[in-house]
């Protein structure tokens, strides 16, 4: 795989600006310059994958450009950036990843190889993405109010009910317990859908704990595992889901790498998609739950995980390691609605006037 990485594609040309060509001079030391950047990131464990992704955007806004690396300038990206948006009508979180990709790039040439480059090309290389045309993450700015927990109640409690009636049990029933991992520990999608049996650890601690192997890492460097404990009923959830209902499923349910929660197909051993996931959760919602009709996602409810938990006094360090995020500031915009700081200031500041006005003096 890493000769795959590093064995890159180049561009047909004769090294005067109509692309990047093979050999020495200007258009070989910048392939050579691609390819300190890509083997970088392979030191630090990114996947040839996310490496390989990286390549095709540099090639693709060098091309555009129709510049050498150390000849761009802000100017360039601008266009780039509307080019993406106007005319390849790309997502916002498209569009803010790739400028995130040039940006690191020139950042690792900056740091690294800003001498070596000026000394060979005579020019200086500069950050091309700045404080006013790199995009706003798409996210940004955007506020997730969840259901409360009245809601959220009466969408599981309305679907639990519902089971025994259901005119596909065995995918109904699978559909519950994985919205109910998003819900009360705050599970991934992907994450729900690459767990095993074994992954179910009920002998680890006071509730057992499950193995999430494929936790999302961060720029691509794979999978970050960790273990998310059995609480708020998870435990009893699961031990049910592998005594009662996982045996009716095809494949071997007591071989600790078969899927935890598999397709319905009666053949052996497929997992269930993400698409029928979703689909269950969102039919679930338009029938018990029609305000929250077309609103209410996965992450909606790891969201709503996030923000239930705090209001019941959960810490917030524990949260963080209960989601799997990497940052505490990003696990405090999942749970701004219980967050109640501004809140407890004006009651407090209110109580200090009163007693000032108690003593007669006043503001």
């Amino acid at each position: 795989m890493v000769v795959v990485v590093l064995t890159l594609v180049r561009w047909a040309g004769d090294g005067d600006g109509d692309g990047v060509g093979v050999g020495e001079g200007p258009a070989g030391f910048e392939q050579e310059l691609v390819d300190r950047f890509l083997l970088a990131g392979l030191g630090a464990g990114i996947s040839d994958r996310s490496l390989a992704e990286d390549r095709s955007v540099l090639f693709d806004f060098l091309r555009f450009a129709g510049r050498r690396v150390w000849s761009v300038r802000a100017q360039d990206v601008d266009g780039w950036l509307a080019w993406l948006r106007g005319e390849r009508h790309l997502a916002r979180s498209t569009v803010y990843d790739r400028a995130n990709t040039i940006a690191r790039f020139y950042d690792f040439l900056t740091a690294r190889y800003q001498s070596e480059i000026h000394v060979r090309t005579g020019c200086g290389v500069v950050q091309p993405v700045d404080e006013f045309n790199r995009p706003r993450h798409a996210g940004y700015g955007l506020v997730r109010v969840p259901p409360t927990c009245v809601e959220v109640a009466g969408l599981f409690e309305g679907w639990r009910q519902a089971l025994p009636g259901a005119r596909k049990y065995l995918p109904a029933a699978r559909n519950y317990v994985v919205a109910s991992l998003w819900r009360r520990v705050g599970l991934r999608l992907n994450e729900s859908v690459m767990l095993d049996v074994g992954d179910w650890r009920p002998d680890l601690g006071a509730f057992g704990k499950l193995h999430v192997r494929y936790g999302k890492g961060s720029q691509g460097r794979g999978p970050r595992a960790r273990l998310v404990p059995g609480i708020d009923g998870v435990d009893v959830l699961l031990g049910w889901w592998l005594a009662e209902v996982r045996p009716h499923f095809p494949g071997d349910h007591t071989d600790p790498r078969a899927p935890m929660f598999p397709g319905e197909r009666r053949t052996a051993g497929g997992r269930v998609g993400a698409y029928a996931l979703r689909a269950g959760l969102a039919g679930a919602v338009e029938r018990f739950v029609p305000a929250w009709s077309g609103r209410l996602s996965p992450h909606g409810l790891r969201h709503f995980c996030a923000s239930s938990l705090y209001g019941r006094g959960v810490d917030l360090k524990a949260i963080q390691e209960l989601l799997g995020h990497e940052w505490l500031a990003t696990t405090t915009r999942y749970i701004h609605v219980r967050a109640e700081h501004i809140e407890h200031a004006w009651v407090q500041a209110n109580a200090r006037v009163a007693g000032r006005l108690g003593e007669g003096r006043g503001c």
